[in-house]
């Protein structure tokens, strides 16, 4: 997902519109982990940017979405540029599932 949004809508206060954004972005997430695993794969991950514009978006962790788009209207922008790529990724072994 490459998309930017905005805050402001016809029929929605801006505090509602960011609950629909990011109900959105929750089902754009559960959509790309119910797609099948390509083959020796554990997960997908998730490599996220955000940003008020494309040229001046940070990465951060998937977690932290919800927290840098309540920060980016509340420093008064009426955007943000919001990328998730899934990719597969693999489990790094611990010291005990080496040790079996």
């Amino acid at each position: 997902m490459k998309k930017s949004f905005t805050f402001a809508s016809k029929n929605k206060t801006p505090e509602r519109n960011i609950d629909s954004i990011k109900y959105e972005i929750k089902k754009y997430i559960a959509r790309e982990r119910r797609k099948k695993l390509p083959e020796g794969t554990d997960f997908w991950a998730f490599d996220c940017k955000i940003g008020a514009d494309e040229s001046v978006s940070e990465t951060l962790e998937l977690k932290d979405i919800g927290k840098s788009i309540d920060n980016i209207f509340s420093q008064g922008h009426g955007a943000f540029y919001l990328e998730i790529l899934a990719r597969p990724a693999y489990k790094s072994k611990t010291k005990e599932t080496q040790k079996k």
